[in-house]
């Protein structure tokens, strides 16, 4: 293979390699991510830019119609999939779905820091700001006539079940005038950096192994590029709270509850002798009783009442699952006056209209009410910002801490709100 670009490609890469440099320059965040990812021209599969999480692809003509700064973001976006985990977080879901949001999502933090993309029309649907692509996932239409400008090569099927996702993007018709571009003096081989050599061939998906194990490689290359980002104060705050996102991320904390929940839920087999009506077998039958659980809300002002709402209809929910009798405790500094509400398995879970609060948070209350009257829940939930006064001692019961914002709780489950 040649070691030297072709003459048609040497301008192309100068451009990528000019890019990156101010890149690192002006925004050395994204710069040391686009570091990790070698320029490599595509064969005629490329018809704008790519990435497998290990190289950045790009058809040589596109490049060249691009200004310096729409450069610059095409290399910043190839390098956001890569650090957002986008080839490995898929999953179940289809995958020109998966493109569309996670383009969606990449597009509007690098717009946000100012970045100027290239195409007019681009994913960047601002009723997704602050979004993540698997939260935009289900907003997307499952026909959806859009579609992400670059190729994500990270897996070869199009949906979990291998079919064809309706309307998956096909090969471009003009492919052969774009895409065949900086094939002179190029020969096929394995890509290297800067130096010319042609990805002739579409890369091979990845396995498994070599999404989970680039996903870390990623991640901590997120984490370095952040921290020297940070020392040098050339990150935004907005570029910080999302890098922070996703280093701890939230977890789903419906999915924990219903977990918790169905792990105390308590289901046995009953060897009780049977009536006589029965005959005289002894079988075992399955015997259920229901759950007690105290859920706890703060009313001190920091929880919106259309939170508050959400997190009881989701209770509610799986109340009826697991036939969980729930109390319904209200606290800001101290035990709401009305407080407690009981609600039974088939009873309706609704947020009382007679709930006070404003004050500040000691969650003290609540565990002495429990104590005092004299209750051992099977899970105890309480639905706050974690920014208050907590008991020394834990309780002999679970806890669970749903949790909006980032205070700390000092011991139980500690469940982070999406």
């Amino acid at each position: 293979m040649s070691d030297q670009p072709g003459p048609a490609l040497e301008p192309i890469l100068t451009k990528l390699a000019a890019a990156r440099t101010r890149l690192i320059m002006e925004r050395p965040f994204l710069g040391a991510l686009v570091m990790h990812l070698p320029l490599t021209p595509g064969g005629d599969w490329c018809t704008t830019t790519g990435t497998d999480a290990k190289a950045f692809y790009f058809n040589p003509k596109f490049i060249e119609n691009l200004s310096l700064a729409q450069t610059q973001f095409v290399l910043a976006h190839e390098a956001m999939h890569c650090a957002m985990g986008h080839p490995h977080r898929r999953q179940y879901r289809s995958k020109r779905r998966w493109d569309v949001a996670c383009d969606h999502a990449v597009n509007l933090i690098l717009i946000d820091e100012g970045m100027k993309p290239p195409l007019h029309g681009i994913l960047a649907d601002q009723n997704y700001m602050t979004l993540s692509a698997e939260e935009i996932y289900p907003l997307i239409p499952e026909d959806t006539t859009e579609e992400s400008f670059d190729q994500h090569l990270f897996d070869s099927d199009n949906q979990a079940s291998g079919s064809p996702d309706p309307g998956e993007r096909q090969d471009n018709p003009d492919a052969g005038e774009s895409g065949g571009q900086g094939k002179e003096g190029q020969s096929e081989g394995e890509p290297q950096d800067g130096r010319g050599g042609q990805a002739s061939q579409q890369p091979d998906p990845l396995s498994q192994s070599e999404r989970e194990e680039l996903a870390e490689q990623w991640k901590n290359r997120l984490a370095a590029a952040a921290q020297a980002a940070r020392q040098a104060g050339k990150l935004s705050q907005s570029m910080l709270r999302w890098v922070d996102g996703l280093l701890a991320p939230s977890l789903p904390w419906r999915a924990l509850l219903a977990r918790f929940f169905a792990v105390n839920q308590r289901d046995d087999y009953s060897w009780r002798r049977p009536s006589r009506r029965e005959g005289d077998a002894l079988l075992p039958r399955l015997s259920s009783e229901g759950i007690d659980v105290v859920a706890a809300i703060d009313t001190s002002g920091s929880v919106s009442d259309d939170e508050l709402r959400e997190f009881l209809t989701e209770l509610d929910a799986l109340k009826g699952q697991v036939r969980a009798r729930i109390t319904l405790l209200a606290c800001d500094n101290r035990i709401a006056d009305a407080a407690p509400w009981e609600f039974e398995p088939w009873d309706t879970l609704q947020l009382p209209g007679d709930i006070t609060g404003g004050g500040g948070t000691d969650f003290r209350p609540v565990f002495d009410w429990v104590e005092r009257e004299g209750r051992s829940p099977n899970l105890l939930v309480y639905f706050t910002d974690a920014e208050g006064d907590f008991p020394k001692v834990a309780p002999n019961y679970p806890v669970v801490w749903l949790v909006k914002g980032k205070g700390p709780v000092p011991w139980g489950e500690r469940v982070q709100l999406n």
